[in-house]
């Protein structure tokens, strides 16, 4: 079923689901690279602008912080990487301002830990992959640095775990596609490495089950692949489940109210509207 277009065309933007139901969708490119966000209401199926970000820009995240603002930092501008972070405010629609990272960095990962702080790894700058790290103090609005990855990558996937661990898988290192995943421990604040995966991949999706485990499922690793498998955080392994019935990377996988995880869209060698349920 199609709904509503958004305002302005966009790709590699990013989509956030906000505590109201509302999903606000930032940045991107399109006929030029965007600042701009809007806003869709499911109960009326409307866009409707909002206030644009300081900075133009893809390839960044955006993360929703206990404090109901959405933390939007990194990217591309289409000239540069990106160290600059903002916050979007909820009540108010408009954006501030916030510190910047020590690095510069697209396609990284963004990750809220247990104790409300934010995890930034990977990505890369340019031509230089990175294996920093570092946490966003939303309290101070300050960036430090903490223990770097055993691995530099990028398009990896980063899953916090019920034991309050962040779990890194995949993503790739320039020619190589990886199947290393490690652990990062708050606690210590540093990484561990951990069983690696069965299937080298990156643009995957990584999903936490009801049982704890994590289902990383597609990917792209010099072909589409349709294999999925668990991570077993209490024995540190990955054993291979069944594979989608298609290989496609790029896609989004979506835990359900009955536990089951629902697959939508991606690419394959072309963008599909086909979607699939994993349970």
């Amino acid at each position: 079923m199609q709904t509503k277009s958004l305002n302005a065309a966009r790709v590699s933007h990013t989509a956030s689901i906000l505590p109201n139901g509302k999903v606000l969708v930032i940045g991107g490119y399109g006929a030029t690279y965007l600042n701009s966000g809007e806003l869709y209401d499911p109960l009326t199926d409307n866009w409707t602008k909002t206030g644009n970000m300081s900075v133009a820009r893809q390839y960044h995240t955006a993360t929703l912080l206990s404090n109901r603002t959405v933390l939007v930092s990194g990217g591309y501008d289409g000239s540069v990487s990106l160290n600059y972070a903002e916050l979007y405010d909820l009540s108010t629609g408009n954006w501030t301002k916030t510190g910047n990272m020590n690095f510069a960095r697209q396609y990284h990962t963004a990750t809220v830990l247990s104790n409300g702080k934010v995890l930034v790894s990977g990505g890369n700058n340019g031509s230089v992959y990175l294996n920093y790290a570092e946490l966003y103090d939303p309290l101070t609005g300050n960036w430090t640095k903490t223990g770097n990855m055993n691995v530099a990558r990028k398009y990896h996937t980063a899953t916090l775990l019920s034991n309050g661990k962040v779990l890194v898988s995949g993503g790739n290192n320039g020619s190589v596609y990886l199947n290393y995943a490690e652990l990062y421990d708050l606690s210590t604040n540093n990484w561990t490495q951990t069983g690696n995966m069965n299937v080298a991949r990156h643009g995957h999706a990584a999903t936490v089950l009801s049982n704890g485990k994590v289902l990383v499922s597609g990917g792209y690793n010099g072909d589409f692949t349709s294999s999925a498998e668990l991570y077993d955080s209490s024995k540190d392994n990955w054993t291979t489940t069944s594979n989608m019935s298609f290989g496609r990377t790029d896609h989004r996988a979506t835990i359900l109210p009955n536990g089951n995880v629902l697959a939508t869209g991606g690419w394959n060698g072309s963008s599909t509207t086909s979607c699939e349920i994993y349970g």
